[in-house]
């Protein structure tokens, strides 16, 4: 698992291929990963939208962006933690994700950017 704390958010990530959902024949590899966001703050956090970076082993980069997570921009109260697993899918059996979150402080409205460490997208076969 990645952890990274920034703006007093921990960020911590775990991926898991996809077996039954990918082809590898097709060149094509599924992947899911699982985020904990925790607010370690005083304060309640909004989490507004999203930003990430997808490469994989053939040096293509492709970025998203959007609204939320899974559809919702949760409010996390302080001390408290929200999880929730997506995926995305690669045309490589090796990748790597990186990205942000922009946050609201409940408080004041005030905007903040939160890191999402780099994790790897790996298929199990590739690791021995």
């Amino acid at each position: 698992m990645n952890s990274k704390i920034s703006g007093g958010v921990k960020v911590s990530v775990e991926s898991f291929y996809q077996s039954k959902y990918s082809d590898p024949s097709n060149g094509e590899f599924m992947f899911a990963y699982k985020i904990t966001i925790e607010n370690v703050n005083d304060f309640p956090v909004k989490l507004l939208s999203r930003h990430w970076k997808i490469y994989d082993s053939n040096g293509t980069m492709k970025e998203v962006e959007g609204e939320g997570v899974v559809g919702v921009q949760p409010v996390i109260a302080p001390g408290k933690l929200y999880q929730y697993i997506s995926g995305c899918n690669l045309k490589t059996e090796i990748g790597k994700m990186h990205g942000n979150y922009l946050l609201e402080n409940m408080n004041n409205n005030k905007k903040f950017i939160v890191a999402v460490p780099a994790f790897s997208l790996v298929v199990p076969f590739k690791l021995n």
